[in-house]
């Protein structure tokens, strides 16, 4: 099947998919016109990358169970191997929290002592996009 049948069959983008095979962790053929050609195994590979992925690991975290990826691993229990890799990435986000609330904490203070009588912000909406620095001056 070709990049564009794989995307779709796996709720994928064909840019997420290129990403995945750089990434070595899928692979294509190629068609004698160039085209990228893929077996059917991909898709049950690609679900597994995605769901992952989308569970907190990392597209590196991955490389050590390419083995595993063309199984279900989301079924039954995880393998051992599944399960450190999963400690270690929980490890690495636990400190990014850390870092984050202790970033958020200072930020409330400074904005208290800046007078502000309510400094954290009460809109559960999407937060917008870092713009750049903020003005300079008081």
């Amino acid at each position: 099947m070709r990049i564009g049948e794989l995307a779709a069959r796996t709720g994928s983008t064909v840019r997420a998919l290129r990403h995945y095979e750089q990434a070595g962790l899928i692979e294509s053929g190629r068609a004698p016109n160039g085209y990228r050609e893929y077996g059917g195994s991909a898709v049950v590979r690609v679900r597994n990358i995605r769901a992952l992925v989308a569970a907190g690991l990392t597209l590196e975290d991955l490389r050590p169970l390419l083995g595993c990826l063309d199984g279900d691993v989301l079924a039954g229990r995880p393998s051992a191997r599944v399960l450190g890799i999963a400690r270690e990435r929980l490890a690495v986000l636990e400190r990014r929290i850390a870092a984050q609330t202790e970033a958020r904490d200072r930020l409330v203070a400074a904005l208290t002592a800046a007078g502000e009588a309510d400094p954290v912000p009460t809109s559960t909406g999407p937060v917008p996009a870092d713009t750049g620095p903020p003005p300079t001056g008081g």
